[in-house]
């Protein structure tokens, strides 16, 4: 069993014909999915006949709420883009830290929609607009990891990180079980963000399908679904699990955002491999700060 990240992974992978068919017959739980989440996957997975959502989230910020009051003021916006994209906000928190996720599709998603353009565009004009606001905040920005900045925010060492919803959670997390003081804060930022729902697939060969189906099932059992989403602070595709989580969790709207949030979301088309390398060369450049 596998659990890729339905856009662009599972989409390229059942393109290509190397995951197995769900048997549904075998999962007596299939019935608890969220029929939004499930509708929301038919265009890379027609009929739902290849993979089961399991865990949904948002490529948010994460924030050290002391040191950005801090250089910012107690009342500056926090729900936005400007943080890091700005370079009159960004230069002021250099100091301690800014870090964007290691991913082209992710950071230029997020330029885009702060630029007010289509996230998902492959006009060169709209790639060349976020090409330059990135550079423009280049010098600000510490690194470019797809994890790091999860300890660095626990451990006061980032002050602002583009990162998963989930992963922020763990940083904040850390921090209270240290004890240290550290305040993270997850937010999802007005302009909008990138949505990504991870999910189960069972390769072609899989040796042992039987074994594969069951194990789908007991994730999809709503006290089980409950308890991962606890721990991992993402929200799932089984909605009768909600009263089962903790009041924390359940509450939290940065796991279960507002419907006013939830529309301001946004999911990662596949590019074609012309755009996609147009992308990949402008985010190697941006990263080697040339």
């Amino acid at each position: 069993l596998v659990f890729p990240t339905a856009r662009p992974f599972a989409q390229r992978h059942i393109k290509a014909g190397i995951y197995r068919k769900v048997d549904k017959t075998r999962l007596p739980n299939y019935g608890n999915l969220d029929p939004v989440i499930m509708k929301g996957l038919v265009d890379l997975d027609p009929g739902n006949e290849h993979v089961v959502p399991y865990m949904w989230g948002t490529t948010s910020i994460g924030y050290n709420a002391a040191k950005v009051n801090e250089r910012l003021g107690a009342d500056a916006p926090k729900d936005t883009w400007a943080l890091m994209f700005d370079p009159k906000v960004a230069s002021k928190l250099a100091d301690c830290g800014i870090s964007l996720i290691d991913d082209p599709t992710e950071v230029f998603s997020a330029a885009l929609v702060y630029l007010g353009k289509d996230p998902n565009s492959t006009a060169k004009a709209d790639l060349d607009a976020a090409t330059a606001l990135l550079e423009s905040v280049r010098p600000y920005i510490r690194y470019f990891h797809s994890s790091q900045y999860i300890n660095d925010l626990a451990n006061g060492d980032l002050c602002v990180a583009h990162g998963y919803s989930g992963d922020i959670l763990q940083a904040r997390d850390r921090a209270v079980e240290a004890n240290n003081g550290v305040e993270v804060v997850l937010t999802i930022p007005q302009e909008g963000a990138v949505a990504f729902v991870d999910v189960m697939a069972m390769p072609a060969d899989a040796p042992h399908p039987e074994n594969a189906h069951r194990l789908i099932d007991f994730l999809m059992g709503p006290e089980v679904i409950a308890k991962i989403s606890n721990f991992v602070g993402y929200a799932n595709a089984v909605p009768a699990s909600l009263p089962l989580m903790d009041e924390e969790v359940r509450n939290n709207k940065g796991i279960f955002p507002p419907q006013e949030v939830l529309e301001r979301l946004i999911a990662p088309a596949e590019l074609d491999p012309a755009a996609q390398r147009a992308r990949t060369r402008a985010w190697t450049r941006v990263k080697a700060g040339r």
